[in-house]
């Protein structure tokens, strides 16, 4: 599996609009415990659907978007996240030690 990274307004515009499954795995690059939770992520992430859409999106980068992603999917901004959102909604708000593909899973299954 690949990141797809999230560097646009419009990717999250896209997401939004998208049928099925996405994740969105937000990422500060200065943080060992989110560097930790990205690397279990990574892990796992061979049992998430091979042709569910994995973002990945910098922080430190990208505060704008981070902001976006928070107001348009009404989560509370956290670092590291990761957002499972199902046909434009989000179902699944998982942050630090909580991430977990297996719980994404019984979410999607």
């Amino acid at each position: 599996m690949e990141w797809i990274s999230l560097d646009t307004a419009d990717q999250i515009d896209n997401i939004k609009q998208q049928a099925g499954y996405s994740l969105i795995f937000k990422h500060s690059t200065r943080c060992s415990i989110s560097m930790m939770a990205k690397r279990r992520f990574e892990m796992d992430w061979e049992n998430l659907p091979s042709d569910m859409p994995l973002y990945f999106l910098d922080l430190i980068k990208h505060r704008d978007l981070s902001a976006k992603v928070a107001e348009d999917f009404s989560v509370h901004h956290e670092s590291p996240q990761m957002l499972l959102i199902k046909d434009g909604e989000c179902v699944l708000d998982q942050s630090h030690g909580s991430i977990s593909v297996d719980e994404a899973m019984s979410v999607v299954s």
